[in-house]
């Protein structure tokens, strides 16, 4: 119950602060990407060591969940091969590890973070594969980071 309390912080932290991370998605047919890019600050210290997640104002975590379309419901997460890097503006190219966590009630989040500097932007290329599928997914999007 604890880890789930932790989870639902987590989601809650990532995609509802107004300011924070502004919650982006692209339509893909039968799927929709959301997608989004915060530091880890601003993460409950819980929620972080949980997951283990370094907050820091110089660290920034990317958050991608993969919804398959259904009929009168939110959607049914799917699990899928994802991969992602950023680019700053000075052409420094960051590959980023992605980890799966998936909750008790089955929903499906893939994390991975990233250093990043006072106003530093970074251009993400992030590539989605769900298993079956011929052709993988790619999501492209900017973000620039705030640290002090």
């Amino acid at each position: 119950m604890k880890k789930l309390l932790s989870l639902l912080l987590l989601v809650g932290t990532i995609f509802y602060l107004p300011n924070a991370a502004a919650q982006q998605s692209q339509d893909f047919g039968e799927y929709v990407v959301h997608y989004n890019a915060l530091n880890t600050n601003l993460i409950p210290p819980a929620v972080a060591q949980g997951y283990n997640i370094k907050r820091s104002p110089n660290r920034a975590l990317l958050n991608i969940t993969i919804l398959k379309k259904v009929m009168d419901t939110p959607g049914t997460p799917v699990k899928a091969g994802v991969t992602a890097s950023g680019t700053n503006l000075t052409g420094q190219r960051r590959d980023i590890e992605i980890r799966q966590i998936t909750d008790q009630e089955g929903a499906i989040y893939y994390i991975g973070e990233l250093p990043v500097h006072n106003m530093e932007t970074y251009n993400f290329l992030v590539q989605v594969a769900v298993d079956g599928e011929d052709e993988p997914m790619m999501v492209k999007f900017r973000q620039q980071f705030y640290t002090e």
